[in-house]
């Protein structure tokens, strides 16, 4: 079986040059995120804020945490000190939040909004009309200390690659309508799409991001 660094070597090597690698080490050992680490992965993606504080708090500073996972409003103060970008933006609440708690650690956090896409029932994401109106929300720009930068979405858990190559490209096709609503406070740049099943297609549809576990870690 290849190793974890083997595995990271491969996945770099296959990377279009606009597309970054996240290792997701959800429930991944230390010892495995420092391999990974070693390897010269440098953007880990973790699902829930108790199991990222404590791996951050143990692993080198410069390691860029996103969170990929459902984030809770009442959770956002615990991250909010050393997030790079949460992924998972689905509501101007949560928004609200992270922009007080950034206030708090004087610092601008980036955020995607987390679309839905997939054609399963799935619990989290934001609608076309949702996400539009975040985008056009008085409240949004008095945020000072958050920014979107993107959107994020999840392709259905199926074998049909077609289906997964529709979904990403109606994803595409929202980013690049979004950006006419770009200002101080939004601005589309990041494509976080594709995981180790679909992330070729995904970059192929123009992802700037992929969020990568079990191809590197191995299945769970």
């Amino acid at each position: 079986m290849p190793s974890i660094s083997e595995n990271i070597a491969l996945l770099e090597k296959g990377l279009k040059q606009e597309t970054k690698l996240i290792a997701v080490t959800k429930t991944k050992p230390v010892e495995a995120l420092l391999e990974a680490y070693s390897a010269g992965s440098k953007r880990f993606g973790e699902n829930k804020v108790q199991e990222m504080v404590s791996k951050q708090e143990v692993l080198p500073k410069d390691i860029e945490w996103h969170m990929i996972g459902h984030l809770q409003t009442n959770k956002v103060k615990y991250i909010a000190t050393f997030v790079t970008l949460v992924h998972s933006v689905d509501s101007i609440k949560l928004l609200k939040e992270i922009n007080k708690e950034a206030i708090k650690n004087n610092r601008t956090i980036d955020c995607l909004l987390q679309m839905y896409i997939a054609r399963e029932e799935t619990k989290f994401g934001l609608s076309e009309e949702e996400a539009i109106e975040i985008l056009n929300s008085s409240e949004l720009g008095s945020l000072e200390n958050i920014k979107i930068v993107g959107l994020m979405g999840m392709a259905s858990n199926t074998d049909n690659n077609e289906i997964i190559r529709s979904e990403f490209q109606g994803l595409k096709g929202l980013f690049e309508s979004f950006k006419k609503y770009e200002s101080a406070h939004i601005e589309m740049k990041e494509l976080s799409m594709g995981m180790s099943g679909d992330y070729e297609i995904a970059m192929e549809e123009g992802s700037t991001l992929i969020r990568v576990g079990s191809a590197i870690f191995g299945s769970r």
